[in-house]
Order: C-alpha cells, then structure tokens, then sequence
C-alpha cells in the first residue's frame, strides 16, 4: 500500500499553499471516490476557499478504474487512512476545515481530535469507540462485509440492491440506478470490521479523543432515513463530542438517506456545512 502523498494530492496541496486562502479538506467514506466531493469543491471554492479532495491511499482516479482494479482497495485500515489524511493536511501551511461522509465523518472527527482542524463537519458519520447504539439497518448494511470474514483483506463491492438499501433508500428507483453508477465502487473491508468491534476492543484505531481542547467546532448530521449510520448512531456520536469545551451542534436533515452529499438534494446539505464553517474559518 502507498504511504505518499499521490500526485493529484501534491498539487492540490501546493495550490493551496499558493492561494494564501483558508484550506477546506473533504473525506469520502466506504463505496465512494474523492470525485463525489467535485460538486461541494465548487461551491466552497466560489465562497472563497481553496478545496482540496485527497484520496484514501491508492483510490484510482475515476470509477471506471475502481471497478477495474477492486484489489487496490483491499486493506485499507482506519488508523493507515487518518495518519494519511494528517499527512496531507500537516503539509498545509493554513490550518484547514475538514468534513467527511460516512466513514469519511469519523476520519474527520479522528484529524479534528489531533488538533489538526480549524473547524470540521461530520455528515452521518460511521461510530467509534464508545458509541453504543447498533440499528438493524446499520447491521443489515454491514453484513454486506461482515458476513465473511475473509472480506478484512478483500475489496468488497455492493449489490445495486445493497446499495439502494444502504444509501438510496430515500430517493427514485430511476436516481438509486444513476447514483449506483456513477459513484459506487469497491471499498476496503478492513474499516467496517474495525468499527464493529471497537466497543470490544481498547486498542482500536476506530477511536476519537473527543476531549482535546484544540479539536475546534465541530457540527454533526444526520440523514432521518439513513439505513446505514441512522440517527441513533450519529446523536450518540454527538452526545459524545459534546463533552468538549469547544463548539458541538447536531442537525438533523428530514427524509435524508446515507446518499445525502451526492443525490439530487446535495447542495442543502453543502450549504448547511458551508454556513457551519464560515463561522468559524474565514
């Protein structure tokens, strides 16, 4: 697996740097590219900060390449991708806002918990340690890789049906087929292993220090119909984090599934980090 800053990242960061503007990283989580962040790049870009999309070490280019070449995925941990994206955001020379999707929102709270995010935004993010709620739907989305377990080392991909179920529940037939195809891909089976087992185990990477004070403010959301991290899940994440002398908010977005940044109503959920983070980071 490659530990170095890929090339697309590089220039990302030097623009960056260049641009003299605040920083705003994006985290995807499992089944997803950096590429599904392209449209929320834009918008914060045309607000005046300079976006940066780094992938999860590895991640091929384009979807097409992804579902080529699956086994690049394979063995991905948590630990492995957060000290990677604190590699990337160590070589800014602004501290950034960092937001992520799924476990992309636990990635981000994990660098906010480093004292490495000026302001982060968690958008249904996956649990870590300590976070006890456990829904049927978020198990029924799991069993996908934890039904073998073979699948820590294995790339594993989601069924269209898995993927209506997990992510697309709460839009059309005819938008779960084009979501499914434009933006699913394979993803490392090694994270959902992790975070199914972090209450078990002291020694996870799938935990978060909620209490440092240089963690910054931090929003959580929650999609009321996401079937993978459904609400319980995200308001005990919050209950968490709001044992930090920083700020902690939680919204709530009515009728939302796990596909909220990428499907037809993105852009209310990107104006609300948006606002979230102009707040706090100029």
């Amino acid at each position: 697996m490659s530990t170095v800053t890929s090339p697309t990242e590089a220039e990302q960061i030097e623009r960056a740097n260049a641009s003299g503007k605040t920083p705003v990283v994006f985290i995807h989580g499992l089944w997803l590219l950096p590429s599904s962040w392209d449209r929320w790049a834009q918008v914060f870009e045309e607000a005046g900060y300079t976006a940066l999309t780094p992938g999860w070490p590895d991640d091929p280019e384009t979807v097409a390449e992804a579902k080529a070449h699956p086994e690049v995925f394979a063995g991905k941990t948590v630990g492995q991708v957060a000290d990677h994206f604190s590699d990337v955001i160590g070589q800014l020379e602004k501290k950034p806002a960092v937001m992520g999707h799924s476990f992309g929102g636990l990635l981000t709270q994990i660098v906010a918990g480093r004292g490495l995010s000026a302001a982060s935004v968690a958008i249904d993010p996956a649990p870590f340690r300590g976070v006890l709620p456990l829904p049927i739907s978020a198990l029924r989305v799991a069993t996908a890789v934890l039904h073998n377990p073979l699948n820590w080392n294995r790339a594993v991909p989601l069924t269209y049906d898995q993927f209506r179920y997990g992510f697309a529940n709460a839009v059309s037939e005819d938008e779960a087929k084009e979501l499914y195809e434009s933006f699913s891909v394979p993803t490392s089976g090694a994270p959902l292993f992790q975070a199914a087992t972090a209450n078990l185990n002291p020694w996870t990477e799938a935990k978060v220090d909620t209490k440092n004070a240089k963690r910054g403010p931090l929003l959580i959301t929650s999609g009321t119909k996401d079937h993978t991290v459904p609400p319980a899940i995200a308001k005990a994440s919050y209950k968490k984090q709001q044992k930090n002398e920083g700020v902690t908010e939680f919204v709530s977005f009515p009728n939302r599934g796990h596909a909220l940044v990428i499907d037809n109503g993105w852009r209310d959920v990107a104006n609300t980090a948006l606002a979230f983070v102009q707040r706090f980071v100029k």
